[in-house]
């Protein structure tokens, strides 16, 4: 039986509108007993917490904390990181590379000081990059050092196959894999919808031909640059994906989902952290399951590990 761990504890390190958002999921969703977020702008922190103090009475009893101070995280389940330079428009991911894993090399050994047994979860782009930091600096196993990788990804996916067939979200089953940014890949050839194979539906229903696809993996690649530029930031969607992956860890769900974790042979690939289906449970990621790909999925996904390898390897060397 799955049971939450009594009094869990999450961390949330960075109180902006991802880490805000994460916050507010989580308390929603009662996936912790006590929730913090912690943020170097004291003001900022403590508004946020406070804020969220205020609703208290319309989500199930927590204990909310707000501070500057990296004492408040101690002895934390899991700790998020979220903090990391902004996305600005026209900007991808991995040119956030080379300030953000700076800015995890001072961040990531505190942390892992007050809170040694946690579970890491990265939400920091370029997340398969910045988890790989986080792996090296922390020195931790490599299946408590996770990147939220393609959840997300995945999530927008299956929206809009399933909003071009007419049927629910939840009868969809498709990822997408690869790294969260440019070179991500939809999986077509293991994707279901209602048990029936995505590319059988195409035979059925005259639906999701080649081109469709082609539309629907372009939206979903630019998914995010639409809504940076819109408002700045994407914010709910993800906080809403990153407490998935925490209620995964803190109820031991043995959930499979396409987090970013150091590869281990996956197809051949091992030593860069890029993101498959794999079993998330309180031991945090486990063993990542080799779905059937096509050849051209697989040669696509051996090119996307590549273009994560080439940004790791060239920032490790500063660690």
């Amino acid at each position: 039986m799955n049971v939450q761990r009594e009094g869990a504890k999450i961390s949330i390190v960075g109180a902006g509108a991802v880490g805000s958002s994460m916050a507010y999921a989580a308390l929603m969703r009662g996936v912790a007993r006590h929730v913090v977020l912690q943020d170097i702008n004291e003001a900022k922190v403590q508004a946020e917490a406070l804020d969220l103090v205020h609703g208290s009475q319309f989500f199930p009893e927590s204990v909310i904390q707000g501070s500057s101070d990296v004492a408040v995280t101690e002895n934390s389940d899991v700790v998020v990181v979220t903090a990391g330079a902004k996305q600005q428009p026209g900007q991808t991911r991995m040119d956030l590379a080379e300030s953000t894993v700076r800015l995890m090399a001072n961040m990531i050994p505190p942390l892992v000081e007050r809170s040694p047994d946690a579970i890491f979860l990265m939400v920091t782009n370029p997340v398969d990059v910045t988890t790989h930091a986080a792996l090296k600096i922390s020195d931790l196993p490599p299946e408590r050092v996770i990147g939220s990788g393609t959840v997300l990804d995945s999530s927008r996916l299956r929206q809009l196959i399933a909003a071009e067939c007419n049927v629910a979200v939840s009868n969809v089953h498709a990822y997408v894999l690869g790294e969260h940014g440019d070179t991500e890949i939809p999986v077509w050839s293991s994707a279901t919808i209602g048990g029936v194979p995505l590319l059988d539906w195409e035979k059925e229903t005259g639906r999701l031909g080649r081109a469709k696809r082609e539309e629907i993996a372009h939206r979903v690649v630019g998914a995010a640059y639409e809504v940076i530029a819109g408002k700045g930031a994407t914010n709910y969607a993800i906080g809403l994906a990153g407490t998935q992956i925490v209620r995964a860890i803190l109820r031991d769900e043995h959930t499979i989902m396409p987090v970013s974790k150091e590869l281990d042979g996956w197809y051949g690939m091992s030593g860069m952290c890029m993101s498959v289906p794999t079993v998330v449970s309180a031991a945090g990621a486990g063993r990542q399951l080799e779905l059937p790909v096509s050849g051209d999925e697989l040669t696509a996904l051996r090119a996307s590990a590549d273009a994560i390898r080439a940004t790791a390897d060239g920032l490790e060397r500063g660690l």
